[in-house]
């Protein structure tokens, strides 16, 4: 992609695990949690990441920001490796609301913070003028700056992180997951909130998330992690309407649809075994355990990301053999 804000190459993360047994002292492994993974993001788009808990998802955006070591790969920002000096121009916001934010502060302390940080030289009032604007912006009344977090809701909470992460004037913000733990209505609003903040701030996004239709939502492109590897990666409609690798099928399949008599008539879409432990991953694809597609040749070489077509990234040489992507799962396009 060309003009790409962030750029992203074969980025792997990997923590070292003591031993089990009688032993648990000799020797260590290594738990891979993200192998290869990479993609380029523009300036003002969103890049959706699905996948279910442990696929990696979390740590890919831990490690872009430096928060987890890098096992390797790098991370490119204007065509530069991103480091400190361009911390205050990449914010996150976190999953859990309520724990993201320090107890022992006042929400205007705890939203000014990175004002503190990042630009010691302002002036008291003018942090002060900037956190009442930025409070208000985001649908909170400024005279409760002096209140403490526990006295907020859940929303109000996500709502709080969101405005400390913009107020030191970023141009990306990886948003890990900051729906998961709220009510389905204020899941909405908070939505509706940065895709509103991103067009008004001309803001690049990443958005974590399980539920693929709230990705769908925001996401210009949706890239689909299993097990620490990049299964696929597309535009969001194209790979709604017409997933090609058996995972993101099983993904759609198995999300709900509002309509109660299609939800109950539609085939049941179950992904069968157990999710493998990143601590011994199957050799060559990591999903051929549990896809209905899986050949004997699936247990070799790791599969790459290959190009297919001219906006889509697909790693599974069994749907590339083919035409049309196989009705795995009963599921069709549209």
């Amino acid at each position: 992609m060309t003009g790409s804000l962030l750029r992203v190459r074969d980025l792997s993360v990997a923590f070292p695990v003591k031993g089990g047994g009688l032993f648990p002292w000799r020797g260590k492994r290594m738990l891979r949690a993200v192998q290869g993974a990479g993609f380029d993001l523009a300036a003002g788009k969103t890049l959706g990441i699905v996948g279910e808990s442990g696929s990696g998802k979390s740590t890919l955006a831990r490690a872009i920001l430096g928060l987890v070591p890098r096992a390797g790969g790098e991370v490119l920002w204007d065509g530069k490796p991103l480091g400190e000096e361009q911390r205050p121009e990449v914010q996150m916001i976190f999953q859990d609301p309520l724990a993201a934010l320090n107890p022992r502060m006042t929400v205007g302390e705890i939203i000014a913070e990175p004002l503190l940080t990042h630009r010691p030289e302002m002036r008291k009032a003018e942090r002060t003028e900037k956190v009442v604007a930025l409070m208000e912006r985001v649908g909170l009344r400024a005279e409760l700056r002096n209140r403490y977090p526990h006295e907020f809701s859940g929303g109000q909470c996500q709502r709080i992180g969101i405005a400390r992460a913009l107020i030191s004037g970023p141009r990306l913000v990886l948003c890990d997951e900051p729906v998961s733990a709220l009510d389905v209505s204020v899941q909405a609003q908070v939505v509706n909130l940065l895709k509103e903040l991103q067009a008004e701030m001309g803001l690049s996004l990443i958005f974590i998330a399980h539920d693929l239709s709230v990705v769908r939502h925001i996401s210009d492109e949706i890239m689909v992690m299993y097990l620490g590897r990049v299964m696929e990666r597309a535009p969001a409609a194209a790979l709604v309407e017409r997933p090609m690798h058996p995972y993101t099928r099983a993904l759609i399949a198995s999300a709900p649809i509002p309509d109660p008599v299609v939800e109950k008539a539609r085939p049941r879409a179950v992904l069968e075994g157990e999710l493998p432990s990143p601590m011994s991953p199957p050799s060559g694809c990591v999903f051929r355990t549990r896809c209905p597609l899986a050949q004997p040749s699936c247990a070799g070489d790791v599969p790459a990301l290959e190009r297919i077509g001219p906006d889509r990234r697909l790693a599974c040489p069994v749907v590339e053999r083919q035409a049309e992507a196989p009705p795995a799962f009963g599921v069709t396009g549209g």
